[in-house]
């Protein structure tokens, strides 16, 4: 597949090979116009961007609390220490300046009814609960508390006047005390937590003081790159290791000598281009650029650092950066105003690129009108999308970022991302995006790697600077121009492109120098706070969520941290790291080593232990597997449990087998367990929701070993790296059957809101009979893991007096299932005086419990009152 943009062919393939460290000096001659045509529809430019601030001395604060001033040891370092020493030195106001936000978008107007969920899930009784909305959510604290409903604003154009703006501005450091409220037995640790909050509030201090404030600091992408005014372009770059600077690219013919930079004292190289004498751009739109250095390493050219888009020309290895400044009526408009933030998060992880059925890489375009309504009507009400941070080695799944503030073109073009973005909106789902904050690719001919020619430019020196198992490069949080690059590159992405938040990737390995790596946390706190911790890299994470939240309030930050780090999801101002979500890894690994295990030897006990096994207050993401588990060399959860037979025995024409029979019913009960207990959020990779065959395997070929040897590749196939959403949606398949489970499930939690449901109590985890009851909410889940055994007359406990009845059963013949219980019966709780209290609660009822079935009970609410204690 191709796509062309502005007259150049990008070929949709990945490059077939991993590039490492070498230089590249090739000169170009050939001067290849990229200049756009016009859309087939309209677009304006609504916010122009704000001039650069003037030039500032850059500081990097130590762990040692020195402030370093790039400029004069090869890069020139002078220490301030005593400024920092000194209060009177720091601003006395250290307020956040204020901004204004680019739009305010209004919701005004309610969607209707929610769609009819009993039509989705054929034979159940009819929901009584009336929904406002089919992706409402709560709004604020006051709100949340008084649990009103927010709506979401039905489908129209937005105009966005520039007088419409309200001020943005970021909350100052706090005390940082509420941690040892929360959680006494951190004031074991208070030295190291003290300490870790004082580099903080000395950093924001630093910043207030030199840069203007935080909100100034973070919006470096209007300093720093290729910036536009009314007479001409400016580009700067951060390179003190350089001897020498030049710009070159189609507008210069390549030349060298033709645009020189200047260095000034702090390493960053400038060029101003005035606009040419017609008054045209002196870079034309879509046109390739570089920055050639003289470098400790040799001569190089460079993809610049903020390119804002890179592409890879047709059988070329290197990727070259573009001048990508489209005219203002070719630049997208966003019409819908971005959801509010739902209370109960219900994420659908997906990957543009593999997310066609055919086998190819697939376009942001057809992602946006083929996907997003699939996810939509599963009942998601977010996508989470990998691999949008440009990434020259496609099988890297974009964990390996070459160009941190460009879109892959893989899929297509910043304002295809756009639109992706604006449909997202318009049908009411978060966008959430993985970043890729934690390491970066070694590449050094399209990436930061070496980029000045030295290894402690962006990144730290030597072996810490170096991922050995990820091959990859570690930044150096404690570089002041680092932090600039990274938070800006946060704030790019949600100002720029309207994405809803992110899930940050490789938190963990960040948060410790060890990384993680042959390390088992067994939640001492000793493992959390001493020096293998990366104070840093802690505090970057409590400045990108300062920047997030700060500014935009209704943003979601979602953190990848398999160590159960303390106070992870604890506002920063409380001394906390401030992400709102926790991913909780711990779930996926528990699946799969049950899952090596024989029915008979799983534990009850430990599945509820894992499941509820988080910290106070502190609200996690859980998930049965993710993309992790669907790689080669992996295996998804539908692929334990039914291997081989799942290419024989999947159609509804010809008998199934007892192994499909089993997967397809501990398929379902995995999920809904990890759904009800496991967190306040929950996320599916794609085409897991109905249990997609094999493995992901993206394309490539041979790799030689400098050894000798070679790794076979896969003939640079595509055929494994692609979604099969036609099996889920074939009728007669089985695996339609538990996409429909799956649907029903996100609808079920949309109605009844039981993942962020404070009343949460598992009242039977019963090793015998394999059975598991708990409430949450008004609702009763009962699961017979029993491989064999079905149980008639099955009392369960229940804390609300009245009837119940069924409104989830993955038996129901529509799931796939054998049809065992009569969906019209109505369950009255009784309580007897002569029993007491049944498995801790005040009332019971009886029900029938199929083997291996998952069956939820709502309460009908009436005049009855909740029994007391």
């Amino acid at each position: 597949m191709v796509y062309t943009i502005s007259g150049i062919r990008f070929p949709a393939v990945s490059p077939l090979c991993n590039r490492s460290r070498s230089n590249f000096t090739g000169n170009r001659s050939s001067n290849i116009s990229l200049l756009p045509t016009k859309d087939s529809f309209s677009r304006k430019i609504f916010a122009g961007k704000s001039s650069p601030d003037s030039d500032s001395p850059s500081l990097m604060v130590t762990a040692s609390n020195k402030i370093l001033v790039p400029g004069s040891q090869g890069d020139g370092s002078l220490s301030l220490t005593d400024q920092l020493d000194n209060p009177k030195t720091v601003l006395e106001d250290p307020q956040g300046l204020h901004d204004v936000d680019n739009q305010t978008m209004e919701n005004d107007k309610k969607l209707k009814d929610e769609e009819n969920f009993v039509e989705s899930i054929r034979g159940y009784n009819e929901v009584q609960h009336e929904q406002e909305s089919a992706a409402s959510s709560l709004v604020g604290d006051d709100s949340r508390a008084q649990g009103k409903k927010a709506s979401v604003p039905i489908a129209k154009t937005i105009t966005i006047e520039k007088d419409e703006v309200r001020p943005r501005t970021i909350p100052p450091p706090g005390r940082g005390h509420g941690i040892y409220e929360i959680d006494p037995l951190l004031n074991n640790h208070r030295e190291h937590l003290d300490y870790r909050y004082g580099q903080y509030k000395r950093l924001r201090e630093a910043i207030d003081k030199n840069e203007g404030g935080l909100e100034v600091f973070s919006r470096g992408y209007e300093k720093y790159g290729f910036i536009r005014s009314d007479t001409g372009i400016t580009y700067r770059e951060w390179a003190p290791g350089a001897k020498s600077a030049a710009l070159i690219g189609d507008f210069n013919n390549w030349n060298p000598n033709a645009d020189v930079m200047t260095r000034n004292e702090f390493g960053v190289w400038e060029i101003f281009l005035p606009n040419n004498a017609d008054g045209s751009l002196p870079i034309p739109h879509g046109s390739r650029v570089k920055i050639r250095m003289d470098t400790p390493s040799g001569i190089k050219d460079s993809i610049p650092a903020w390119i804002k888009f890179s592409v890879q020309a047709p059988a070329e290895i290197p990727y070259n950066g573009i001048y990508y400044d489209p005219p203002e009526e070719e630049k997208y408009v966003f019409k819908h105003p971005q959801p509010k933030r739902p209370k109960s998060l219900r994420i659908y992880e997906a990957h543009v690129g593999m997310s066609s059925t055919e086998p190819k890489i697939n376009t942001y375009a057809n992602f946006r009108d083929d996907v997003l309504p699939r996810i939509k009507k599963l009942g998601y009400n977010a996508v989470q999308i990998m691999a949008i941070q440009e990434h020259s080695y496609y099988a890297s799944f974009g964990y390996h970022v070459t160009n941190f503030f460009a879109p892959s073109s893989r899929c297509g073009t910043p304002e295809d991302l756009k639109s992706l973005i604006d449909k997202a909106h318009e049908l009411g789902l978060l966008v959430l995006m993985d970043i890729v904050h934690s390491h970066a690719s070694n590449n050094v001919l399209d990436g930061l790697n070496l980029f000045d020619g030295t290894d402690s430019h962006y990144f730290h020196s030597g072996s810490r600077g170096y991922h050995w198992m990820w091959d990859s490069r570690l930044f150096n949080y404690g570089s002041w121009e680092v932090l600039r690059f990274l938070l800006s590159n946060a704030r790019w992405w949600l100002e720029e492109y309207k994405f809803d938040g992110f899930r940050f990737d490789g938190v963990t390995s960040m948060m410790y120098t060890h990384h993680g790596l042959q390390v088992a946390f067994t939640g001492n706190y000793t493992e959390y706070f001493g020096l293998a911790t990366d104070v840093d890299a802690v505090v970057f994470l409590m400045l990108v969520n300062d920047v997030i939240h700060g500014l935009f309030p209704e943003a979601v930050s979602i953190g990848e941290d398999v160590s159960g780090m303390p106070a992870f999801c604890i506002p920063v101002q409380d001394g906390g790291v401030g992400f709102d979500y926790r991913l909780h890894m711990a779930i996926a690994d528990k699946w799969i080593e049950l899952l090596k295990k024989k029915d008979e030897d799983w534990r009850m006990s430990d599945i509820i232990h894992t499941l509820t096994n988080r910290r106070w207050l502190e609200k996690c993401v859980s998930y049965a597997e993710s993309h992790d588990q669907a790689l080669v060399g992996d295996k998804t959860i539908a692929f334990w449990l039914m291997d081989k037979d799942m290419y024989d025995f999947m159609a509804l024409d010809r008998p199934s087998t007892p192994l499909v029979d089993r997967g397809i019913a501990l398929h379902k009960m995995i999920r809904l367990i990890t759904m009800g207990l496991g967190g306040e959020g929950y996320l599916n990779f794609m085409g897991n929701e109905f249990g997609h065959p094999e493995w992901i395997d993206f394309p490539r070929g041979d790799q030689h070993l400098p050894d000798g040897r070679i790794n076979p590749g896969n003939n640079n196939s595509y055929d494994k790296c692609r979604r099969r959403f036609d099996l889920g949606d074939a009728e007669y398949l089985r695996y339609r059957g538990m996409q429909e489970f799956d649907r029903a499930m996100q609808h079920i939690e949309e109605i009844y809101g039981f993942m962020t449901s404070e009343h949460q109590y598992v009242s039977r985890k019963d090793e015998g009979d394999k059975v598991i009851v708990f409430e949450r909410g008004n609702l009763v889940f009962v699961f017979n893991f029993h491989w064999t055994n079905s149980y008639s007359d099955y009392q369960v406990g229940c804390f609300k007096p009245g009837k119940y009845k069924i409104v989830l059963d993955s038996d129901d013949a529509i799931f796939g299932g054998f049809n065992r219980i009569d969906h019209s019966a109505e369950y009255f709780s009784f309580s007897r005086e002569q029993d007491g209290w049944y498995d801790e609660r005040p009332r019971s009822f009886l029900v029938y419990a199929p083997c291996r079935t998952a069956v939820v009970y709502a309460l009908v609410e009436d005049e009855l009152e909740p029994v007391k204690h």
